[in-house]
């Protein structure tokens, strides 16, 4: 489910690969419309924010979660997510990844911690645009 071209991903550090876990499962969140996958890659304090058409916008977690139904997009085959880069310093990482889906492209930034159950998204930042 994460999009990394095999050169890169060779190129990955282990703590970063790592990081890819959670990642990983909130890509199944949006391919699947499933909510349990988003649990599992947030924190259950994390918040999803934006500017959306110029205001703020802050979703706890289990707002956020609502939104999945479990009935995945019918142009699912066509969309696409893409980890663009991971950064990590000790048990904080951030990422940036990229979901083309229909007619917009989402820009997500992550801020990831290390807890004792492994990597989670602390926040998301994102930004969306038209195509």
């Amino acid at each position: 489910m994460t999009l990394i071209p095999p050169a890169a991903m060779a190129a990955l550090t282990a703590e970063q690969a790592e990081v890819l876990a959670p990642i990983e499962q909130y890509f199944l969140g949006h391919a699947r419309d499933d909510a349990a996958h988003m649990r599992q890659a947030f924190l259950p304090s994390a918040h999803i924010e934006a500017m959306r058409e110029g205001v703020f916008t802050s979703w706890p977690l289990d707002v956020y979660c609502e939104r999945f139904k479990g009935v995945p997009a019918a142009d699912e085959a066509l969309r696409r997510r893409t980890v663009d880069w991971i950064d990590v310093a000790g048990l904080s990482a951030c990422a940036r990844v990229t979901l083309a889906h229909g007619a917009a492209t989402f820009t997500d930034y992550f801020v990831l911690l290390k807890t004792a159950d492994g990597w989670k998204i602390a926040n998301k930042a994102f930004h969306s645009r038209q195509n």
